[in-house]
């Protein structure tokens, strides 16, 4: 029976064969290559396997000429490489690569900091040197790139109000491997990002302990209510590194985080937040500061930045100044607070056809959500008794998820967030101090 089956697939020709192998994962093509005769010389047939490079690694046809090797021979070596990460490195890869090429436009100087990506035998020791395993896709994403150098501006994004600014570095695997706590309230717990002006960091749960989920990412927050100093909350920003990684470089590609003076600024814009009167249009785009907000007091700090345009098509006539400002406010538990005021932050600006005008500011809640609208009012230049106000869109504001630790296992960060950084990381801080300075008054 096994002979005339052989005879039959034989006599079958090449191109249906082909078309049904081309609809196979690559495991069940090299099962095949063991069937027989036919299939094995049929299952190394280069185009199935230039299909696989590109799916699963990415690969283009002018990677494989310079490689000099067959496709097959390509997918075999990248396997032997990184096999352990199929499941993530297509996403991953493109995720990087999205990123790069849109940084290289806009900020050309944030991809000068990337570090090449660190080989299996780094990754090995850093988790010996922790006691921890590492999870497959942070491994993954580090082969690709092991983060940034100590630089500002950070690659998870700036902010900037006033005098406080804000900039986070994706921190390399070694100087993560410095800041690895072991304390009480954030054991097990591994830095993805640092800010050297704020001492903020993201951090990632390498095990499920003291109210954390495995490999969730958080911000921590210190209960300033209880009497344990080491007492700690969390504003949850990720389920998995996948997640969160791939989640913020959507983000910035998209356009939802704007790019301000070659920095990713954290604002998110809801499409939906735009209002036009006449011919001026404001939108708002919102900001959640974890730095400088508590779960215990609740005490929710948000940052919000009003874009204010005049159309290009507007009559010269149509010029106008601001006046005043009025706001409504409601918080999630129905409360309704009612301001108004002179100008915008100080000033009161002039719309001439075409103009831009944009600013900042900030506000806090004691409710994790809430939402404002209101109006501008503005008068004509030609003529000042022209009075007339302008809507601005509501827009909400919505604190991440955060998590309170029950009182029993109630622990805290002490104040040095980055306590454990190592003596080099500290050195190449101090190598930058003077960039970090020159950008921040820039910034304010």
């Amino acid at each position: 029976m096994a002979a005339s089956m052989d005879i039959q697939m034989d006599q079958l020709p090449s191109d249906p064969l082909l078309h049904i192998l081309s609809f196979l994962s690559f495991r069940d093509l090299i099962n095949c290559s063991f069937v027989s005769r036919r299939l094995n010389d049929l299952s190394k047939h280069n185009p199935l396997w230039k299909s696989l490079c590109s799916k699963h690694w990415l690969l283009t046809e002018k990677e494989r000429l310079q490689s000099g090797e067959s496709w097959f021979s390509l997918f075999k070596q990248y396997y032997k490489d990184l096999g352990r990460y199929i499941q993530y490195y297509p996403v991953l890869k493109k995720a990087w690569e999205q990123l790069k090429s849109f940084l290289q436009q806009r900020c050309p100087r944030m991809i000068a900091s990337l570090k090449e990506g660190a080989t299996e035998v780094e990754l090995n020791d850093i988790e010996a040197q922790i006691g921890c395993r590492l999870p497959e896709d942070y491994r993954c994403s580090y082969r690709i790139h092991n983060g940034q150098k100590l630089v500002i501006p950070g690659l998870m994004g700036s902010m900037s109000l006033s005098n406080h600014y804000r900039s986070e570095v994706l921190l390399d695997v070694e100087t993560a491997a410095g800041g690895f706590q072991q304390r009480k309230g954030m054991r097990r717990c591994l830095p993805l990002t640092f800010c050297f002006h704020t001492g903020l960091s993201q951090y990632m749960a390498l095990e499920p302990a003291e109210g954390r989920r495995m490999f969730e990412s958080f911000y921590p927050c210190p209960d300033q209510t209880s009497q344990d100093p080491s007492s700690v909350d969390m504003f949850i920003t990720g389920s998995c590194f996948l997640e969160w990684f791939t989640t913020y470089v959507h983000n910035v590609v998209s356009g939802e985080f704007p790019i301000i003076r070659d920095q990713i600024f954290r604002y998110v814009h809801d499409k939906s937040c735009v209002a036009t009167t006449g011919d001026i249009t404001v939108s708002v785009s919102t900001c959640f500061l974890p730095e400088l907000s508590s779960a215990h007091p609740p005490h929710f700090f948000f940052t919000y930045r009003i874009r204010i345009e005049m159309s290009s098509s507007a009559l010269p006539e149509a010029a106008c100044q601001l006046d005043s400002r009025y706001w409504k406010i409601t918080t999630s538990d129905g409360n309704v607070e009612e301001v108004q005021g002179p100008g915008v932050v100080g000033e009161f600006p002039v719309m001439t056809p075409g103009k831009v005008h944009e600013y900042a500011s900030c506000t806090t809640f004691s409710t994790p959500s809430e939402y404002m609208e209101g109006h501008y009012t503005f008068h004509r230049l030609a003529n000042k008794e022209e009075v007339f106000q302008v809507a601005i869109p509501r827009f909400h504001m919505v604190c991440p998820p955060f998590r309170q630790v029950v009182p029993s296992v109630r622990h805290a960060p002490q104040p040095e967030v980055f306590k454990n950084i190592s003596y080099i990381a500290c050195l190449r801080h101090l190598r930058t101090c003077s960039e970090s300075y020159k950008v921040y008054k820039n910034m304010s």
